[in-house]
């Protein structure tokens, strides 16, 4: 495949450049000093957490993953031994591509009292660039300019594409609501004030295609479609999103949408064969027998109002002809796209609304056991829960195995997970010295050919740790 123009080398570039699928930082954030990013996983982690007070200075956050083909090893992009990008397969696939997670200061306190309380404010800039069940030979004609050479028809349906950028601004409060022996409850909250930035999506009910050899034509029936955005453009959705010198007033300046967000999370702990006086975690290295915890939250709920005024939305109904090269040129301009469409033929009704754009609300239940001293293993499995025919992004089942080293100055861990996205086993790393930490969920295209995805995160806080 020539990756000519369109989404296609969109997502090229982002792999190369690092505008990607937003990871969890699965091989560090299940440990036991690192409670600033494992309260994003469940709220409950902070509280009793081995930090007593830790300042976040700057996170970044990025990985892809799709099920439409593999990426060559990340050492061949760019040269001339075959193609970057291989198609495979004809069922629909779906695609994370770009997203970002950028962690900006943010502050955690947690107090020395009877309830192990703990606070923290934190603020983030979000994005993703999401497809959700499209036709592969449809969106590959449309992406490369490239004619099909055989008779096609398909019909599809319930198909989404939403690229949005948000920012957020955290509150969160945990505690210990039981106390009893060997047995401890910990609860968590983070409210969130989302500001949206800029969105574009395209969802559809249904649509029924027709292709003849030789004819860049698609002859489409029965179609109903929706498409929405306050931006001109999907480009723009995400360079007005995430442009530096507009983060800060992406944070507390005017939004173009707004709403709220909130995660729940509770933890339970279990101290097998510690006795019935066991101390506080830190202490647990020094006291015989092991820790069991199990956890489980729900993230991202939420949405954010666009109102009307500068959000529109177009209806598409009916039958009508379009070619593969035109639409490449116009799927990702809102204006463009509508007056397109109007001209080959289908029933068009555009109008100001207001929108609502959900967040990728997802089930996070976790287990984590110390086996021996200073090593653990963890298994999380996340689930989502977001309604995917909505305007808004999702997250994939996964499930993701850790065994990690865990000290107070230094942590590894080797993440192993299976996504459901690309039904494949991802193996990556995770490393942090005091404050400083870098990693992967998903690195085997650095060294293996045939991957779904890649990704990496890199951050750095400062810690003020309880004294064993």
């Amino acid at each position: 495949m020539v990756c000519k123009k369109g989404i296609s080398c969109i997502a090229l570039l982002c792999l190369i450049f690092g505008s990607t699928y937003a990871q969890r930082n699965m091989g560090l954030a299940t440990g036991s000093y690192d409670a600033i990013n494992a309260m994003y996983l469940n709220p409950a982690s902070l509280s009793g957490c081995n930090e007593k007070i830790v300042v976040n200075l700057f996170s970044l956050n990025m990985a892809l993953d799709n099920s439409l083909g593999t990426f060559s090893k990340l050492g061949n992009i760019g040269s001339s031994n075959g193609d970057a990008f291989k198609f495979s397969g004809d069922q629909p696939f779906s695609m994370v591509v770009p997203a970002l997670d950028l962690r900006l200061p943010a502050i955690m306190i947690s107090l020395n009292d009877k309830l192990k309380q703990s606070f923290a404010v934190n603020f983030r800039i979000r994005g993703m660039n999401q497809f959700n069940h499209f036709d592969p030979t449809l969106y590959s004609t449309v992406t490369s300019g490239n004619h099909i050479d055989q008779d096609y028809h398909f019909t599809t349906n319930n198909f989404n594409w939403t690229a949005h950028v948000w920012s957020e601004i955290g509150l969160s409060y945990a505690l210990q609501v039981l106390d009893k022996g060997p047995h401890k409850v910990k609860a968590g909250i983070t409210l969130r004030y989302l500001g949206g930035v800029d969105y574009l999506s395209l969802k559809g009910k249904n649509l029924d295609i027709t292709y003849k050899q030789g004819n860049d034509t698609f002859y489409a029936q029965h179609s109903d479609l929706e498409f929405a955005s306050n931006a001109i453009s999907a480009d723009n959705a995400f360079k007005n999103g995430v442009d530096a010198s507009g983060i800060f007033s992406s944070l507390f300046g005017a939004k173009a949408g707004s709403g709220f967000g909130m995660d729940l999370g509770v933890t339970y702990t279990y101290y097998i064969g510690g006795g019935d006086d066991i101390g506080p975690p830190q202490l647990m290295q020094k006291q015989d027998g092991h820790r069991l915890t199990a956890s489980v939250a729900v993230t991202d709920i939420g949405s954010i109002k666009y109102k009307e005024g500068k959000n529109f939305v177009v209806n598409v109904a009916g039958d009508g002809h379009l070619t593969g090269k035109e639409l490449s040129d116009n799927v990702n301009n809102y204006t463009q796209f509508k007056d397109y469409v109007a001209a080959r033929g289908f029933q068009v009704d555009t109008n100001s609304k207001a929108t609502k754009v959900y967040m990728p609300t997802s089930l996070i239940v976790g287990a984590d056991y110390q086996i021996w001293k200073k090593f653990y293993v963890n298994a999380t499995y996340i689930a989502n829960l977001a309604n995917r025919q909505n305007y808004g992004n999702s997250y994939y089942n996964q499930l993701t195995v850790t065994p990690r080293f865990d000290y107070k100055l230094i942590t590894l861990g080797v993440p192993v997970t299976y996504s459901s996205l690309a039904k494949d086993v991802k193996v990556g790393l995770g490393v942090r010295i005091s404050g400083f930490y870098f990693g992967s969920d998903d690195m085997l295209a650095l060294i293996n050919d045939n991957q779904h995805g890649f990704g990496f995160y890199f951050g750095f806080y400062v810690p003020i740790f309880r004294k064993a």
